[in-house]
């Protein structure tokens, strides 16, 4: 009996050992890099609203709002840039702060948003506009591209006109930060709220040289991302504050009509989250995976979690834990490696980082990333 207990003691020791080493493995492989906070730039309050892709070359460009005076949104702020960083080794290090967008006090752009055009290499970025001196509490919509991978940015052009509605002027309205998407017909494709009318889509089909609105107002629906699954459905995920979850939107016919449902599985505190296609059988991979990353708490921002949907957005794992703590806002790309970057607001917003994962971690090892092989 004695030598049972031994053996029994010795084991259940190891078990545990075991355990602590591979959480311990676990937390080990993450090595969050600090991409914006205040200790970078003197003067600057806050910096917010992180949104990041892949650049045609392979380069990530991650952008963020730069809030001067005050961490105030748009509305309540004179002072906000917006600045990005860029890195060419799939996240290993970064361009120091480049500024893409700045006004002449008193005017402020704000949350942006990118779209990679994969048939001209062009980037276009959105951003929210407001003059808060001549024009307070009218937004504007405006957009800029790059054609050489993020290093040099067009003078911003302003598509409110295309995009809304002459009785919207007054409304409160806003692109979605994080990014859009270009389908498999090369249709570039991003959200917008108008928080009187609902949630829309707007698109272009001649490669951002003109923009238009798909006036079918979604609800419920605040910051959205929308996502094209294998058989040419767009869905959209939303953000809808007060409710503890996500709501989807799916349509078969590009927008014209919509199902929305709420995804009880899908836990959120009502924040902006992100959506992404992470492989397609269509192009060659072993399977088809989509991946939703968000603060998965019911009322508090916190908790970043990566989740996969293995069915196209049907079912999704329980996700693992990238970082417990304070975590808001977070933008995915995929890396030229396979690998998963992630850019997210970290502890109460006082920094924003970026942590590369790959799907072997993100799965404990129940599944790994092969190159595709397109036929």
């Amino acid at each position: 009996m004695k030598i049972l207990l031994t053996l029994l003691f010795s084991w259940t020791s190891l078990v545990v050992y075991s355990q602590n080493k591979k959480t311990h493995s676990d937390n080990e492989a993450l090595n969050f890099k600090a991409l914006f906070n205040t200790t970078m730039q003197s003067g600057v309050s806050c910096y917010r609203i992180p949104a990041m892709i892949t650049a045609p070359n392979g380069d990530l460009v991650a952008a963020i709002d730069e809030r001067v005076p005050s961490c105030g949104d748009l509305k309540l702020s004179k002072d906000i840039n917006i600045v990005i960083r860029r890195s060419a080794d799939n996240g290993e290090s970064w361009t120091e702060i480049e500024i893409v967008v700045d006004y002449p006090l008193g005017i402020s752009a704000s949350d942006p948003s990118m779209i990679v055009d994969n048939l001209t290499g062009t980037i276009f970025m959105f951003f929210n506009f407001m003059d808060l001196d001549n024009e307070k509490d009218i937004y504007y919509l405006k957009v800029t591209k790059s054609i050489d991978n993020g290093k040099t940015w067009s003078s911003p052009v302003d598509i409110t006109s295309q995009i809304s509605k002459p009785e919207w002027h007054n409304d409160f309205k806003f692109i979605t930060s994080g990014r859009g998407i270009q389908t498999t017909n090369g249709k570039l494709l991003h959200t917008l709220v108008d928080l009187k009318s609902g949630l829309h889509l707007f698109a272009s089909d001649n490669h951002g040289e003109s923009w238009y609105l798909i006036d079918t107002p979604i609800i419920p629906g605040d910051e959205s991302k929308i996502i094209e699954l294998a058989d040419g459905t767009w869905m959209i995920n939303s953000r809808v504050n007060g409710k503890g979850h996500r709501f989807v939107h799916t349509s078969t016919d590009e927008g014209a009509t919509w199902v929305s449902k709420p995804d009880f599985t899908l836990i959120d505190p009502g924040c902006n989250a992100s959506i992404i296609r992470y492989t397609s059988i269509e192009e060659g991979a072993d399977k088809n995976r989509i991946l939703f990353s968000n603060a998965k708490m019911k009322d508090e921002r916190s908790n970043m979690t990566i989740r996969i949907s293995y069915d196209e957005g049907k079912s999704w794992t329980d996700g693992k834990t990238i970082y417990a703590g304070s975590s808001a806002y977070s933008s995915m790309s995929i890396l030229s490696n396979g690998d998963i970057g992630l850019f997210f607001e970290k502890d109460n917003y006082q920094d924003n980082v970026f942590v590369r994962l790959t799907l072997e971690w993100l799965t404990d090892g129940n599944d790994t990333y092969q190159k595709p092989q397109p036929e």
